[in-house]
């Protein structure tokens, strides 16, 4: 195969910290190559030196077999070169269509005002099989069409390489079943496409080839029909590892959490969450599927005291916690911890450094008009030595960490504060595959100690091995609980979609799983 893409001796440091070490990669014309390697082993780094964002210190690099030097993004794009970043470069004011004119500048010429951009945007999207509004403003638009959009714009720029970083970790299932065909009509007319991605079952299904870092390292590259899953996992960590998620048998308590009637509106003003009604108990980790928007963001907020509630009761051992503040609800009765899916947005202050993060919960406990960094620094020291945290020192701002590494800070200081209850949206989102497991074991750990867990994922199978319910939205209602240890992904993707409802009118779940509900603050067996 015609290599598109050749890395010679590529090497980039920060400080002292090596992201990359004379790594050689090639990408073949017509080839889906998935990068793969733990949080921290320098993938991102590597592909942002191809898309120009950094400059390697040392090495070269060769575009269609030419030596090239790619000092800007700009320098990339006149190569054929775009990257779709994880976290979306766009205005949110503007319109699609303003969005793909401003990044052709000049280039656009008389095409900007004639309405012939239009056309050939179009044009593409058709050509691909891209379902956007040309006029729909960013900020209306879901996470799937914001991606749609991204992809768009830089084959819009004439993009014959394109890196993909974590395409598919705000996507639905179906949604990546259509971003996979996207996938492969590019690389049927020639594109060489590289997808940054922890997800093993996605890599078999999409790539020809599998490369994978360690370290910064290169390791090698398998062809992905040649390989299995267990083989590329031992080539990320450098050793074996069990796949199989345990879910330990905890004799319940009584419920730590009660929801009753929950009502509560999104940004805009729609019922985003309508009538809820659940509980969780100690010892119990309750899981919530749906697919994206379908409520479970406000629902987390509501809890934590993020988000005003419409109606409803939200009954923490015993007492209301509705209307209580975010800091007063974190340490209501043993405290509740809030893990939300922002990580750097909500969760965390990227400037400031991991002891700074962590000591966020509580410098309002200190005595006198100085904050103790002391405990902090040993509490960051613990965390990063437990959870694996790949990071110079304590002191390293959190913004110089990978996206893995900034989940692992934020869910060991919510663990620390010692929580009886523990709210956790997507906590392992942009995670490699061992420290998804750690975090796992983390959590299981959590449940042993008598904490009730309501666990927000997007991966049915690892929910279903995790959980010990699994509780349904759609469009903000409840669809069902079920158990996890006899429900099918097919029964709870059919009730994501609204499709099965298994709620009857009395608030029982009925016709896949026994299980037990809230009802006027009373448990209750369903049939």
């Amino acid at each position: 195969m015609q290599a598109a893409i050749e890395l010679k001796g590529i090497s980039k440091s920060f400080g002292s910290v090596a992201a990359n070490k004379n790594i050689d990669l090639t990408v073949g014309k017509g080839e889906i190559l998935a990068l793969l390697g733990e949080n921290g082993s320098g993938k991102t780094t590597l592909m942002n030196m191809l898309s120009g964002i950094y400059m390697p210190d040392s090495g070269s690099i060769f575009i269609d077999g030419k030596k090239v030097k790619i000092n800007s993004p700009q320098a990339a794009g006149k190569l054929g070169i775009g990257m779709v970043h994880q976290h979306f470069k766009l205005v949110e004011r503007f319109t699609a269509l303003d969005n793909i004119r401003i990044g052709m500048g000049k280039e656009a010429g008389v095409f900007f005002k004639s309405g012939y951009t239009r056309k050939y945007v179009m044009e593409i999207a058709e050509r691909f099989g891209f379902n956007i509004d040309p006029d729909k403003y960013v900020y209306n638009m879901s996470v799937s069409e914001k991606q749609t959009l991204e992809i768009l714009k830089v084959l819009c720029y004439g993009a014959k390489i394109v890196i993909l970083d974590e395409p598919t970790a705000v996507l639905t299932v179906q949604e990546i079943e259509r971003l996979f065909e996207v996938l492969f009509k590019m690389r049927s007319e020639g594109h060489s496409v590289i997808i940054i991605t922890h997800k093993l079952n996605e890599v078999m299904e999409v790539s020809d080839r599998v490369a994978v870092l360690r370290h910064g390292e290169y390791v090698g590259s398998v062809e992905t029909k040649k390989t299995s899953e267990k083989e590329l996992t031992e080539l990320m960590v450098g050793h074996k590892i069990d796949l199989n998620i345990s879910r330990p048998m905890i004799e319940k308590t009584q419920p730590l959490l009660e929801i009753r009637d929950l009502t509560v509106k999104s940004d805009e003003g729609n019922v985003a969450v309508d009538g809820m009604n659940f509980y969780i108990r100690g010892g119990e980790i309750l899981g919530v599927a749906g697919i994206a928007g379908s409520g479970q963001k406000e629902l987390c907020e509501a809890i934590a005291g993020l988000r005003p509630i419409v109606k409803g009761q939200m009954i923490h051992d015993g007492e209301s916690i509705v209307g209580m503040s975010p800091k007063k609800i974190s340490k209501h009765g043993i405290s509740m911890s809030f893990i939300p899916e922002d990580r750097l947005g909500m969760g965390l202050a990227p400037s400031l450094s991991i002891t700074d993060n962590m000591i966020l919960k509580s410098y309002n406990d200190s005595k006198g008009i100085f904050v103790d960094r002391k405990d902090a620094r040993i509490e960051a020291a613990e965390t990063i030595e437990k959870l694996a945290i790949s990071a110079p020192s304590t002191e390293t701002p959190v913004r110089r960490l990978s996206g893995g590494n900034v989940q692992k800070v934020l869910l060991g200081r919510e663990i620390k504060s010692g929580p009886n209850v523990l709210i956790t949206a997507y906590p392992v989102r942009g995670l490699d595959i061992n420290s998804s497991y750690m975090i796992y074991d983390i959590l299981n750990e959590q449940k042993q100690k008598g904490v009730g867990i309501l666990f927000v994922g997007e991966d049915l199978d690892v929910m279903l091995a995790l959980c010990d319910k699994i509780m349904v939205m759609c469009h903000g209602k409840l669809q069902g609980v079920v158990n996890g240890n006899n429900a099918t992904k097919e029964d709870i993707g059919l009730m994501m979609t609204g499709a099965l409802n298994i709620v009857n009118k009395e608030g029982k779940t009925d016709g896949i799983a026994k299980d037990s509900i809230i009802k006027d603050g009373k448990e209750e067996e369903s049939v």
